[in-house]
């Protein structure tokens, strides 16, 4: 022990030591409260959108019956009838090849989330992004949840893959995209970079929602604190 310190001297240590780590803790848990399932929330809402959006651009082009068992699986997923609504979905799977059949495999996977089988659902969404025939826009969608639900365990180098080309891009995913990135940053406990990427959120009202709005600027708030630290 060093003798010129105090038994006091090395208490105020052990308590900033503490400190430190409850301020870390804490920050970590208005992350999991706050962003990522706030984030997962709004990536269902735009895919649901998206999925709207692709619907109406087949309409004329694909058969009625389709949009009938879609609709009719959905209803039944809602009901909460997995079982009978994996059936029709995966029915409209394997035998449609076009938007039909990608938003009936979004569904499936949507389907064991609400099953709490993270595994399987995480599995399905790797294998739809990886699918170049998919619609484009329901893989970027995909890519966001899926890069969602691999945030508090992967690796960090596997979730900017994922991100990476929808930043690039600087289409309608870019600020959800760097909000994964953000989060990404805060469980690595590099708040500034956390902070940075929050502020380019904001400096991109283009593609900003008021919820998106509000979450970037509160985390701001609480990232000043961790940093000024």
């Amino acid at each position: 022990m060093d003798k010129n310190k105090t038994p006091f001297d090395s208490t105020d240590v052990l308590f900033q030591e503490i400190d430190d780590e409850l301020k870390q803790e804490k920050m970590l848990n208005f992350w999991k409260k706050y962003g990522l399932y706030a984030m997962i929330i709004m990536v269902v809402s735009l895919t649901l959108a998206v999925s709207y959006e692709s619907i109406l651009a087949w309409k004329n082009r694909k058969a009625q019956s389709w949009s009938n068992a879609y609709a009719y699986a959905f209803n039944l997923q809602v009901q909460g009838d997995f079982d009978k609504s994996l059936a029709v979905f995966q029915d409209i799977a394997d035998k449609n090849n076009g938007i039909f059949r990608d938003l009936a495999r979004l569904q499936i996977a949507n389907g064991y989330f609400e099953q709490d089988n993270v595994a399987k659902g995480v599995e399905l969404l790797q294998e739809f992004v990886k699918d170049s025939d998919a619609d484009e826009n329901l893989r970027q969608a995909a890519t966001v949840k899926l890069a969602s639900y691999l945030l508090e365990q992967a690796p960090a180098n596997q979730i900017n893959a994922l991100v990476e080309p929808l930043i690039s891009a600087q289409g309608a995913w870019v600020n959800i995209a760097k909000e994964i990135q953000a989060m990404l940053a805060i469980r690595e406990k590099d708040f500034v970079k956390a902070k940075q990427l929050y502020q380019e959120i904001l400096d991109n009202p283009d593609n900003l929602q008021d919820g998106m709005k509000i979450r970037a600027q509160d985390m701001i708030a609480v990232l000043n604190e961790e940093v000024a630290q």
